[in-house]
């Protein structure tokens, strides 16, 4: 089990805490997706070019999710990648 505020990356499995990733958020009861807050099922992506181009590919957001992710999230996604530090 892990440890208190600690979750998976969906691309490469890492654990860590909660607030080493990036947090999108299939809301309920709307379905619709989106990044960072909000209320509903969620899954963890480390902020990483592997992992957000992994994830892309393979469609592992829609299939956690069980929701479409519009192409705006992943967007979205790859401009932070861009202004990470």
């Amino acid at each position: 089990m892990a440890p208190p505020n600690h979750r998976r990356c969906i691309s490469c499995r890492r654990l860590g805490h909660r607030t080493e990733f990036w947090r999108i958020i299939r809301l309920h009861p709307s379905h619709q997706v989106q990044l960072d807050r909000g209320m509903g099922r969620s899954v963890y992506l480390c902020p990483t070019e592997a992992c957000l181009n992994s994830a892309q590919r393979k469609n592992r957001l829609s299939k956690v999710l069980k929701a479409p992710v519009p192409p705006d999230v992943y967007q979205s996604l790859w401009n932070r990648l861009r202004t990470h530090p």
